[in-house]
């Protein structure tokens, strides 16, 4: 069967998909609609459904499901479905959410030896045994979470692979300046979006917890630091410690941007840089996978709305 990318604009389908998100609102002339986001394991597209009735909006949860009949449209640059018919899939059919969720190229083994082998590179021992519990507490999440809800790295293992790309940027800027602490930065590193696994819900039905909408990842992820040097019994004022935390704190790097402060150490900045082109690649690479050569991309919401081109050569 046809997966939601390989549908050229203007074609009708009728396929099976993963109802990714599904958000209530209001239009104009008063009536409740569903803002959709389907999803298989080529990508994740929106649609919206007008006119829903309360037992519409009750049965379409994210999660589900659902066999959809539409046109593939765009919308100010952007892939969409125009929603034609939606009904819930039924037993006999292909109702297991697993079988549509977008899934990285590496495998969980692989990817933990990578992180393992980073874990050798923090000589320092308090960030070490830091990072090392509070991986062994998390791991199961660490490696099936996505790194976020959409945009860059929002697919199961996402988070870990995000991660793992990081590190590989990280093993290269430390070659080429030797001044940077490699213990701090591969720690902070490591550690610096695990508050995701409680900021959001999983890989199936990716939102926003309670806890995730109220304190946010970073914030988490400070509490859990704090929390694992009780554990150990490590001093949570020592130098490695408040150092740790702050990368964790600035690595969005402005205050507008969520970070609580600004960095103030040389592993703090070069960690929000790194983050910041891993996930900008991360997010025009995507967009150019489903692009043809000598054409331009759908619109990228969080690079200002920007298409990039892809070129005819090599």
């Amino acid at each position: 069967m046809a997966k939601l990318y390989d549908i050229k604009e203007g074609d009708q389908f009728g396929i099976y998909v993963l109802i990714k998100g599904a958000d209530r609102r209001i239009a104009r002339n008063g009536n409740p609609f569903i803002a959709f986001r389907f999803q298989d394991r080529s990508g994740a597209m929106d649609g919206m459904y007008w006119s829903a009735s309360e037992e519409e909006i009750e049965k379409f949860q994210v999660g589900r499901v659902v066999f959809l009949r539409g046109e593939r449209d765009t919308y100010q640059g952007t892939p969409q479905v125009k929603i034609k018919a939606l009904r819930l899939a039924e037993e006999g059919e292909p109702n297991d959410p697993a079988l549509y969720l977008e899934r990285i190229s590496l495998k969980k083994e692989d990817l933990k030896e990578m992180i393992n082998e980073a874990l050798f590179q923090i000589h320092e021992p308090t960030i070490n045994r830091i990072v090392r519990k509070i991986l062994t507490d998390h791991e199961e999440a660490f490696y099936t979470y996505p790194a976020a809800k959409r945009n860059h790295h929002a697919l199961s293992g996402g988070l870990a692979y995000h991660t793992v790309s990081m590190l590989r940027i990280a093993k290269t800027v430390i070659e080429y300046y030797p001044q940077i602490n490699q213990s701090l930065l591969i720690g902070a590193l490591i550690l610096h979006d695990v508050g995701k696994i409680y900021e959001l819900s999983g890989p199936i039905s990716t939102e926003y917890t309670f806890k995730g909408k109220l304190l946010g990842h970073i914030v988490i992820m400070d509490e859990m630091i704090q929390d694992t040097c009780q554990k150990l019994a490590l001093d949570p004022d020592s130098e490695p410690v408040l150092c740790l935390k702050h990368l964790i704190l600035a690595h969005h790097g402005k205050l507008e941007y969520g970070s609580p402060v600004q960095p103030k150490l040389l592993e703090a900045e070069v960690l929000h840089q790194i983050d910041n082109m891993d996930a900008t690649i991360n997010m025009i690479s995507q967009a150019l996978e489903r692009t043809q050569p000598g054409e331009e991309s759908a619109q990228i919401y969080p690079l200002d709305r920007r298409s990039f081109y892809k070129p005819n050569f090599r």
